[in-house]
């Protein structure tokens, strides 16, 4: 049997400001120039889609010099320690190999034993470590999502981390064969970590429910979707920053009322 769990992360409060930041400075301009013709602001949208997925992430992944803790992380290492105290074993995929290296640095500082594999890895090293971890070297393996959505046999694992959605599902479910194929004698369980009230919840709900056009929309890369589409998963996503930041008011001036109360009540 296969389970699958989508774990809702919320970001700290630094975290959401950077985000929403980048966000607004950009989007704005984005728009403007398309309806002017611009043909280079249809690079500049994938290149904001991507800032916000690695802001999701992580803040290092855009600006390498922040330091600035990501809860996704948090949220991976509580959740991997807890996977290998059970006795169990993870593949854990990430679309950017940068993000891969943030993990790898995470698991050496908690002496968790890992498998390491990129698209840059060499065949030999590639077969080397598939063997290893199926040998029972190393509690995780990290794979970037295109380099391992095929061909390998990890049966060794019975749970699956995807750090990061990716616009085709198919691609996600490629990727959790590794470990749910022949050969596997145990339950798997495949975890989705997702940044709340980002872009990434854009993406997973259009799994949910426009799986159906991943074909049609996706051949292969980002630059195969279509622009409105993505433009309407940033103004969603700008809305609920909108929306956010209403009720965050609402309830400050909430406070303040119930504070300007209070004297009147203790007297």
């Amino acid at each position: 049997p296969l389970t699958e769990i989508t774990l809702s992360i919320d970001l700290s409060h630094d975290e959401r400001e950077l985000y929403e930041g980048v966000m607004q400075e950009q989007l704005g301009d984005i728009e403007t120039q398309l309806a002017q013709g611009d043909n280079s602001a249809r690079m500049q949208l994938f290149a904001l889609l991507t800032k916000l997925r690695q802001l999701s992430c992580h803040p290092r992944l855009v600006f390498s010099d922040i330091d600035m803790p990501s809860s996704k992380l948090a949220t991976f290492e509580t959740l991997v320690k807890q996977l290998i105290a059970g006795g169990h074993k993870a593949l854990v995929f990430s679309q950017f190999v940068r993000h891969l290296e943030i993990l790898k640095d995470c698991l050496e500082y908690n002496n968790i034993a890992y498998q390491y594999l990129t698209g840059s890895t060499s065949i030999k090293e590639r077969q080397r470590s598939v063997d290893a971890f199926q040998g029972g070297e190393g509690e995780v393996f990290l794979i970037s999502l295109k380099a391992g959505g095929v061909g390998l046999n990890l049966t060794a694992a019975d749970y699956v981390i995807h750090m990061d959605p990716w616009w085709n599902p198919a691609v996600e479910d490629q990727a959790s064969d590794r470990a749910h194929r022949i050969g596997q004698e145990r339950p798997v369980t495949v975890y989705r970590l997702v940044g709340k009230d980002t872009i990434e919840e854009q993406i997973v709900a259009l799994h949910q429910h426009k799986r159906e056009l991943a074909d049609a929309i996706l051949e292969g890369s980002d630059f195969g979707l279509n622009t409105n589409m993505l433009l309407d998963l940033l103004r969603e996503d700008m809305k609920g920053s909108v929306d956010r930041q209403s009720a965050d008011q609402a309830a400050h001036n909430r406070s303040r009322r119930r504070r300007r109360k209070e004297p009147e009540l203790r007297s």
